[in-house]
């Protein structure tokens, strides 16, 4: 099965300088590396800060955007991973290895299978 991990932090928690970032950045290419080598990793991306989001509604018939994102929470959705798992309990302990889960947390989803027309 497919599994959505979502990563979410607070801005005010974890990595802030371009330093602590680049200290971080090993455990992160490891995770990487690690899901690759097992064959689970379907992709993954860091998303930009969350003052670059736009929502976009579709509202009679026109589309209507708003600056940021869909709601105002305390954690941003900072990026994610579509791994590959046997169940939901692997999918869960591979989530748990995510760096960002150590100061953030991270939501995990199975996908959808939608019959093709």
């Amino acid at each position: 099965m497919k599994y959505m991990c979502l990563i979410y932090t607070a801005p005010e928690l974890g990595p802030q300088s371009e330093q602590e970032m680049a200290e971080t950045m090993p455990d992160w290419f490891a995770f990487n590396d690690k899901v690759a080598e097992a064959g689970q990793l379907i992709a993954g991306d860091a998303l930009q800060a969350v003052d670059t989001a736009t929502t976009v509604r579709l509202r009679d018939g026109a589309a209507v955007t708003t600056d940021g994102p869909f709601a105002e929470t305390k954690e941003h959705l900072g990026g994610y991973y579509l791994l590959e798992c046997d169940n939901l309990d692997d999918a869960i302990a591979r989530a748990a290895e995510i760096p960002a889960a150590a100061w953030g947390s991270i939501e995990v989803r199975p996908l959808m299978d939608l019959p093709q027309p």
